[in-house]
């Protein structure tokens, strides 16, 4: 698909200014139109996303059709919090990922969706049908999946307007000095691992990134958290929890190297609640996904730390007495 587009506005920055231009792309969708030279400035491929285009100049954009992948339904189990004719709400377990990607082409929650429903393939694109938002591989939790493209582009609506609610509980390393607080930093591809993101400046490419955080519960050297998605970037809170000194426990890429002692089988990290509005009835939803049997596991094994530490204070204690 081509698209021709005289520019009218005032100059800007070329990746913005499409932006703004095409709604249905997003910005980091033309900058990688950008890189692969599929935008033309006054028929000069152009390069850089940092070009400043000015009123009068036309901009040619080449959108290269998607190549579906051959995707199969597979019988893997779904917990299914939530289903009806427009909405899936799933509890993913850990390990799961969501979409066909390098190094996992099968095996997947949407290879597993086209067979628990047949009537998906299309909806949202051939490459991730349904799917309005992600879960890391193995961070556990409620994921919402559109049967219709309706509810798809209605529920991604929600997202974007922040009006969709995405709650997770977490436990991390330290305990934070105080009961709640607001990480706001801006997150992009780590400028040395290109696998890992990090704290990246908006002048650098980073994308604005807010997370709320309440403490639930203080576990000696440990803290169980609330977490509150404002926006949705790639690893969001557990690159802000590391960027706060307070890495999520058991997470391989950004925990710095701490053990709890407990082996598990992924991140201590649960999309534990997601509320929305039904795309058809408008009604609210709140789904509520269990804790893994991981977490509750971890926080069995913190918690009876903490009575054996109090246990064995409290007979020192006596023992000073007594002597």
């Amino acid at each position: 698909m081509i698209i021709d587009i005289q520019v009218q506005a005032q100059s800007d920055r070329l990746d913005r200014y499409l932006a703004q231009e095409l709604p249905d792309l997003s910005r980091s969708r033309i900058q990688h139109l950008i890189e692969q030279g599929q935008i033309q400035v006054n028929d000069q491929v152009c390069t850089s996303k940092k070009v400043t285009v000015k009123p009068g100049e036309r901009i040619t954009i080449k959108i290269p059709d998607v190549q579906p992948l051959d995707l199969q339904p597979e019988n893997i189990p779904l917990d299914i919090l939530y289903e009806d004719a427009s909405l899936l709400i799933i509890n993913k377990p850990v390990g799961l990922v969501v979409h066909p990607a390098p190094g996992h082409a099968k095996g997947t929650l949407v290879n597993a969706l086209l067979a628990h429903c047949p009537n998906l393939p299309g909806i949202g694109g051939v490459q991730r049908p349904g799917i309005v938002h992600r879960l890391d591989k193995d961070t556990t939790g409620a994921i919402a999946v559109a049967k219709t493209d309706f509810a798809q582009q209605h529920l991604q609506a929600q997202l974007k307007a922040k009006t969709a609610r995405r709650e997770y509980l977490g436990v991390v390393y330290g305990v934070p000095k105080t009961e709640s607080g607001t990480v706001d930093l801006p997150i992009g591809r780590h400028p040395v691992d290109r696998k890992k993101m990090a704290v990246v400046s908006i002048e650098k490419g980073g994308r604005s990134a807010v997370t709320h955080w309440q403490v639930q519960e203080r576990l000696g050297n440990y803290t169980l958290m609330h977490f509150q998605l404002e926006t949705g970037r790639t690893h969001q809170i557990r690159v802000h929890c590391a960027a706060m000194g307070h890495p999520i426990v058991g997470d391989p890429v950004y925990n710095s190297g701490h053990s709890v002692g407990v082996n598990l089988p992924g991140q201590a990290l649960h999309a534990w609640k997601l509320r929305l509005q039904h795309p058809v009835t408008r009604e609210a939803i709140e789904a509520i996904a269990p804790l893994p049997a991981s977490l509750t596991t971890l926080l069995q094994v913190l918690r009876r730390r903490i009575a054996i530490a109090i246990m064995m204070f409290c007979l020192a204690i006596c023992h000073i007495s007594i002597s």
